[in-house]
């Protein structure tokens, strides 16, 4: 797994993600969608060497992207936006991709969380939190996107572990299964802006 910050970035091997900057702001999720579809565009040409015309994407009924074009890649596809950046996640396996924005000085909202991850954060500094959910946040909604429901799956139903470097452990009782995932810390604007990123492929 390797994490890329080029839409002109190819990637040795699969899976991969790529956290690509932009200097918009979508306003809403009309320019949300613009945005991710045509930064991720750029960055599937580069990676599968093809024009960026050849590039088509379409939607599962559920929402979940899927690479329509060129047909019978066999690849799986996740696509996030948070804040103008992209995150797009290209891999032989179903896989989900998450970016979520810090939002220093406020207090996460525990009722969200499993209750390991309510002990997990209560545990921490104030100042630690924001971060720690922010990476629990983006590796949760990682794997609902891998799994393809959303969250018509309650977030509370299954439990992220964070570890060092960035990684983390999921456990999934409903589905009797425990997964590694990818994790990415994001800085910005001379570090003043702070995103966390996940990756989870399901195997």
């Amino acid at each position: 797994m390797i994490w890329l910050s080029s839409a002109d970035a190819h990637a040795p091997s699969l899976p991969a993600a790529w956290l690509l900057e932009t200097p918009q702001r979508p306003a809403n999720l009309a320019e949300r969608s613009a945005l991710r579809r045509s930064v991720a565009r750029a960055a599937l040409a580069r990676q599968l060497g093809l024009d960026t015309a050849a590039i088509a994407l379409a939607h599962e009924p559920a929402g979940r992207p899927v690479l329509a074009g060129p047909a019978g890649t066999g690849l799986h596809l996740s696509l996030a936006t948070r804040g103008g950046v992209v995150a797009v996640a290209l891999g032989t396996w179903p896989l989900g991709v998450d970016v979520e924005a810090v939002a220093p000085g406020t207090e996460p909202p525990l009722a969200l969380l499993h209750p390991d991850e309510r002990r997990a954060l209560q545990r921490l500094a104030p100042d630690a939190r924001p971060l720690a959910f922010a990476r629990l946040w983006s590796a949760k909604e990682a794997y609902v996107k891998a799994l393809g429901t959303g969250f018509l799956r309650p977030p509370e139903s299954f439990a992220v572990t964070l570890a060092e470097a960035n990684g983390f452990v999921l456990a999934d009782p409903e589905r009797g299964t425990t997964l590694p995932g990818f994790g990415h810390v994001l800085t910005r604007n001379g570090g003043h802006e702070v995103m966390a990123a996940a990756l989870v492929i399901l195997r």
